[in-house]
């Protein structure tokens, strides 16, 4: 991708492995600046697919699908860490241009394999072991202290992978729980706030960040991020040093979710890192002079970064699918919404509601991060998702 100019009659096409949200505004940036974009993904019709080119329809793993897709692309990107690492690597030893690169996905994919990278580089993790046994989870769990975290090393995500060990008596039903899955056992960390901050690097070695958000989360699913984070100028350097170390280590080409603890010491440490677009920069849109979607396509492609100005203070609440509904569903409440300043509403397009799916966002911004946040809260209690009509209800 070294040259940058944009040919009308030949465009520079982006694959992207995943057709969810996230690559849905992906897309939509990339056609903004004329780029095709061919999306991957097993859902027909995914929300993606309302933006792209073309959908090749296809489990992310399949190997046959993505080579299909880098046929037809320029370069491979992936909004999903469920990317077949195996085969892009087969892509990348072919000098095809796989962004961020297959080593880097396979390393974060397996959150222990991600954690001893991130420890044998110098940076700060919770404390963190592979769990052989039940019986030895039970001793770990002595070792850590309670509460402790054990997780699922791999296809894990929104907390789906994660169980909160509080007593004893929970050790067996959480290791049933995770039974014939590789799994570890995290230190509980006494934190004073969840952070995290966009970072991204192109293939030349330039990195830049965004500001450091704070985020707030239920049931391990992010719910709230409020920009900027209240920090110290301290700790938010200490934040924004160890996330660039940590892209640099990681050799990363791409925009990375980096979400960390802070202490009440004011100590920083790596909770876990997204190598894509991340919910947390979804303010982005708003809020700063370039998006999180179209730095990310900067990187991938090779060209300038831009250098990330927090325009507004903002927040962003997400729109989750309600307890006790699954199916087709409507949105109501749009007016009322709308009519709260500085808030801006994106729904995803997913055709069916589960319980805590990720179905759309609040964005709003304000004169100070309190009134950014009141607007958001406000916007996002006049929205309300119901079985669609067609449904029956």
């Amino acid at each position: 991708m070294q040259n940058s100019a944009l040919s009308m009659g030949r465009q520079t096409t982006v694959g992207i492995i995943g057709g969810g949200q996230l690559g849905k505004m992906i897309a939509h940036e990339a056609r903004r600046m004329s780029f095709r974009v061919i999306v991957l993904d097993p859902t027909d019709g995914c929300p993606a697919a309302r933006v792209a080119d073309e959908q090749i329809v296809a489990d992310f793993k399949d190997e046959a699908a993505i080579m299909r897709l880098a046929e037809k692309s320029d370069v491979l990107t992936y909004e999903i860490e469920l990317a077949n690492s195996t085969a892009l690597k087969q892509l990348e030893e072919k000098n095809y241009p796989v962004r961020p690169a297959p080593e880097t996905l396979r390393i974060i994919q397996n959150k222990h394999r991600q954690k001893s990278f991130l420890k044998t580089n110098g940076i700060a993790v919770p404390d963190f072991e592979l769990v052989k046994s039940e019986e030895h989870l039970h001793e770990m769990c002595k070792k850590f202290g309670l509460p402790a975290v054990l997780k699922a090393t791999e296809d894990s995500y929104d907390g789906r992978g994660n169980y909160v060990i509080k007593t004893k008596a929970d050790v067996p039903t959480a290791y049933g729980h995770f039974a014939g899955r590789e799994m570890m056992l995290e230190k509980f960390v006494p934190f004073t706030k969840e952070v995290s901050i966009m970072v991204a690097r192109n293939p030349s070695g330039q990195i830049e960040s965004f500001p450091v958000v704070e985020n707030v989360h239920r049931n391990s699913i992010l719910d709230t991020t409020v920009a900027p984070a209240k920090l110290g100028t301290k700790v938010e350097q200490r934040a924004k040093k160890m996330a660039e170390k940590a892209m640099k280590v990681l050799h990363g080409a791409g925009i990375f979710g980096i979400e960390m603890f802070v202490t009440k010491k004011g100590e920083v440490l790596i909770n876990e890192i997204a190598p894509r677009v991340h919910n947390s920069g979804h303010y982005t849109n708003e809020a700063c002079s370039v998006s999180q979607f179209e730095q990310h396509l900067r990187a991938v492609l090779d060209l300038p970064l831009a250098r990330p100005e927090l325009l507004s203070p903002a927040a962003m609440i997400n729109i989750l699918g309600p307890e006790g509904f699954e199916g087709v569903y409507a949105v109501t409440g749009i007016d009322a919404m709308m009519e709260v300043p500085g808030a801006q509403l994106y729904i995803y397009g997913k055709k069916v509601s589960k319980p805590r799916r990720k179905l759309g966002h609040i964005t709003a911004t304000g004169r100070t991060a309190k009134e950014a946040l009141a607007r958001a809260k406000k916007a996002r209690a006049a929205i309300r998702l119901v079985p669609a009509p067609e449904a029956g209800a």
